[in-house]
């Protein structure tokens, strides 16, 4: 699951600020391992730069713009009824009822509550009044009738 990308460097140390980067401050502590392409590296420095971002350095080099991952399995479990973005990302999106709304394209933050952006730009608040369930299992979004016009 991707975590951040590699950015540009950071002092003179070999150490590069991390974009895009996950809130879980754990991700990049010293002695994390995260995936660079598919293989392991370990985090062995790590500190905080502007605007709350990280600057890390790897055991091995990598090229920047790299996609930064964990695996699936180093995820903490979610409470019952909560979700990470990569398992609704790619569901398709249907009324309660049978109708097809589209696909989930991204999930984006907003103030008051996270948006479902689908495949056409519709955006759905993620609210029980717009949301009838999640399904990642089924492979679906159900909404509640009437919701999109």
């Amino acid at each position: 699951m991707p975590v951040g990308r590699v950015g540009r460097p950071h002092g003179l140390d070999g150490a590069f600020v991390v974009e895009q980067g996950s809130d879980d401050p754990c991700r990049f502590a010293v002695g994390a391992e995260l995936h660079v392409d598919g293989v392991s590296a370990k985090i062995v420095v790590s500190r905080r730069v502007g605007r709350g971002r990280h600057a890390i350095r790897l055991d091995r080099a990598v090229e920047r713009g790299t996609t930064l991952t964990v695996l699936r399995g180093a995820l903490p479990p979610l409470p019952a009824g909560e979700f990470y973005a990569f398992e609704i990302i790619g569901l398709r999106v249907e009324e309660v009822g049978g109708r097809q709304c589209g696909i989930v394209k991204d999930l984006l933050p907003g103030p008051a509550n996270d948006n479902l952006e689908l495949d056409d730009g519709t955006l759905v608040p993620m609210i029980e009044d717009a949301i009838s369930a999640i399904d990642p299992a089924g492979g679906v979004v159900l909404l509640n009738p009437g919701f999109i016009v």
